[in-house]
């Protein structure tokens, strides 16, 4: 029996154990979308931008661990995916996108909505496809699926010309395929593994360094329990949060730009910098001539090419982060290292005190915004926007587990908190979600509250309003004598040039985000008191069909600390 080449993809998706696909149709995709209106058991979310339909599977894949799907036409609909996957590829996130592309016969004849897809995305993704032939389908999304998944994880897009979805053929999806170079290391070497141990067991004031690449491989428990067995203090990237309880004794926060005292600190006096499953970005390192100056450094990572990329290591390990870490397990020795741990208190208490200085009262601070999240939704699947929202979030929430914690790390993506919170959402229907968001970004794809409405989602947006671009008008304020050029959100052409100094007679803020909210469908709140945050997110929590947003109104010019400068080590905090 012969099956047309979208049925196979279809086919393919269910064996493939897929259950949700985001998307938006156009004319290239027809013929995929006409076989899914046949297949309800396939939940197909549509989005109102393709970018958030990209950001919604990213958001899925984080937070329960499979690939996320996503389904777009040809042309415009293939270039808008583009932010999406760069952010997913960053951030090695497993996504499939499939792409319609005009028929084979018309490629290269500038035709309606036809773009070079495979062009244009090849350098943001781990890899791509061109399907010419129907016979390839089931061949080329079986290999999509083991790239997106295997290895150091990534988005794939699979390109398909109008005419291969609607060509037949006789064969079936494939149990399994070969990719000829692709062998990614999942057991470590065991002599790497030695020389790691031996290290750690030989350091006086050894610390663990851990990134998103924990979370991709389950380690997150095993390294929790390997850190209380040696008395071990824990650091991490800003992907790395939550792969170790936020409040447990030995984590210290994360590191860089934004880095909390303890943490920064650590890194600058270790002796041994056990670093797993990190890139070393250059947010986490600051100046490079001043990162661990102290210490040996030892990386292990899935991904060869990501070893000594950016530091120099004294001790390398290919592999996964859990496999990895179960072999060092077996060769640990516990010593003593009680100084290292007094000290490391001393920093925790100085930090403490020096945040309680930027605590104000009076007004809404995001302290006590995060602070009341941290109460009422003590379980929560934690995303974020990008900017000042992002790095109070990282720095205040008290995350439990791993992957609750969905952000763009690498890119730095406005607008892809919310489509990751529907597609979280849609991915743990037993947990609630929240979106801490900043009035900037939100309304980078403040358009899929109607996605959020019509799938019945709960999701809550905790929308931390300055009225600002918070963290470049924080970059104005500290290094460019509060120039605030382009940042300020509620200036029109009544304001006078130059101002920099926000009071009562400023024009009213727009867009006013409880009655958008409301006009989507959506339930909305505004907080301008302390005193109201608490019980207006327990009234939230009490609504469960139907998205929230909360505008609370912060504090305008209220900054981001620690802050280290650029250009400066990760010790020269701002405080």
């Amino acid at each position: 029996m012969t099956i047309t080449g979208a049925e196979l993809i279809v086919e393919a998706l269910k064996t493939e154990g897929v259950s949700h696909i985001f998307g938006y149709p156009g004319g290239a995709v027809i013929p995929l979308f006409d076989v899914l209106y046949s297949h309800p058991e396939l939940d197909v979310i549509l989005t109102r931008h393709e970018q958030a339909a990209v950001h919604a599977a990213d958001g899925y894949a984080r937070s329960t661990g499979k690939t996320g799907v996503c389904i777009v036409t040809s042309g415009p609909g293939a270039t808008n995916t583009i932010t999406g996957l760069a952010t997913a590829n960053f951030d090695s996130v497993p996504v499939v996108c499939i792409t319609g592309q005009v028929p084979s016969s018309m490629i290269g004849n500038d035709a309606f909505q036809e773009a070079d897809t495979i062009g244009i995305s090849r350098p943001v993704t781990k890899h791509n496809f061109l399907i010419t032939c129907r016979e390839d389908v089931g061949i080329d999304i079986k290999k999509a699926f083991l790239l997106a998944g295997s290895g150091r994880p990534g988005p794939v897009v699979v390109d398909i010309p109008k005419n291969v979805f609607t060509a037949s053929s006789d064969d079936g999806y494939p149990d399994s395929v070969y990719i000829r170079g692709y062998r990614p290391v999942y057991k470590p070497d065991e002599e790497e593994v030695r020389k790691a141990a031996a290290l750690l067991n030989s350091a006086s004031r050894p610390l663990f360094f851990i990134g998103g690449g924990v979370h991709i491989s389950g380690a997150a428990s095993l390294l929790t329990a390997i850190a209380e067995e040696q008395d071990i203090p824990v650091v991490s990237s800003l992907m790395g949060i939550g792969a170790i309880p936020s409040v447990h004794p030995l984590y210290l926060g994360m590191i860089g730009m934004h880095g909390t005292f303890p943490a920064n600190n650590a890194v600058s006096e270790t002796d041994l910098l056990f670093s797993v499953g990190v890139r070393f970005d250059d947010r986490a390192t600051g100046d490079l001539t001043k990162f661990a100056p102290r210490a040996r450094i030892v990386h292990v990572d899935i991904d060869p090419t990501s070893i000594a990329r950016n530091v120099p290591v004294d001790t390398s390990v290919v592999g996964d982060a859990k496999e990895t870490l179960q072999q060092l397990r077996a060769s640990l020795t516990k010593r003593e290292r009680r100084s290292w741990l007094e000290l490391i208190g001393t920093w925790k208490s100085e930090g403490s005190m020096r945040n309680d200085e930027h605590n104000d009262t009076g007004a809404v601070t995001p302290e006590n915004v995060i602070q009341g999240i941290n109460e009422v939704f003590p379980d929560a699947v934690i995303t974020t926007e990008v900017g000042q929202n992002q790095m109070w979030a990282a720095l205040m929430y008290h995350f439990k587990t791993s992957r609750t914690w969905l952000t763009s790390g690498g890119l730095g993506t406005m607008g892809y908190g919310f489509p990751a919170a529907i597609g979280a959402q849609i991915g743990n229907p037993g947990r609630r979600v929240i979106d801490i968001a900043g009035d900037g970004s939100i309304q980078m794809n403040i358009q899929e509250l109607a996605t959020a409405v019509h799938e019945c989602l709960p999701v809550v947006v905790a929308i931390l309003n300055n009225g600002y671009l918070g963290m470049v008008r924080q970059w104005q304020e500290i290094f460019h004598d509060r120039r605030y050029s382009s940042t300020c959100l509620k200036a029109d052409k009544r304001c006078s040039h130059g101002c920099s100094t926000p009071g009562e007679e400023c024009p009213p803020y727009v867009p006013d985000f409880v009655r958008l909210a409301e006009a989507y469908g959506a339930v909305g709140f505004r907080v301008e008191s302390p005193d109201s945050i608490e019980p207006v997110l327990r009234e939230a929590a009490a609504i469960g069909d139907r998205p929230i947003f909360i505008d609370f109104i912060i504090q305008r010019e209220k900054n981001v600390y620690p802050m280290v400068p650029p250009g400066a080590g990760i010790q020269e905090m701002l405080l």
